[in-house]
């Protein structure tokens, strides 16, 4: 009686052993579930981000306002008389030529060609 106990629970041991650690075992299961899990996540996110791209696509190819946006604070643009003004922190550095200056270099410029 005793060896025949001896022989069932060691059947039992190798048929749990591919249930646990076999190729389609809970083990196996459970990490390629992070897996998936993970991949989801990064597809969320990446599906937000192009539908973001894409609403500032067609706002570019349909709107004015967004090619606007980018001139003004991209390239420094301003409109027809618009009067651009900086305001500068108390402790920072002015570099900037009065406008006197500058006109009177551009005129110099102007004269050498």
């Amino acid at each position: 009686m005793r060896l025949i106990s001896i022989l069932l629970v060691a059947l039992l041991l190798l048929i749990q052993y591919p249930l646990w650690l076999g190729k389609g075992g809970w083990l196996r299961v459970s990490e390629l579930d992070k897996q998936v899990n993970a991949a989801q996540a990064k597809n969320e996110e990446l599906k937000a981000r192009n539908a973001k791209l894409n609403s500032e696509v067609q706002d570019l190819k349909t709107g004015t306002e967004a090619v606007e946006e980018r001139a003004r604070f991209e390239l420094g643009m301003i409109k027809k008389d618009e009067i651009f003004v900086q305001i500068l922190d108390a402790g920072s550095k002015v570099d900037a030529k009065p406008q006197a200056a500058v006109k009177s270099a551009a005129t110099t410029a102007k004269e050498k060609n």
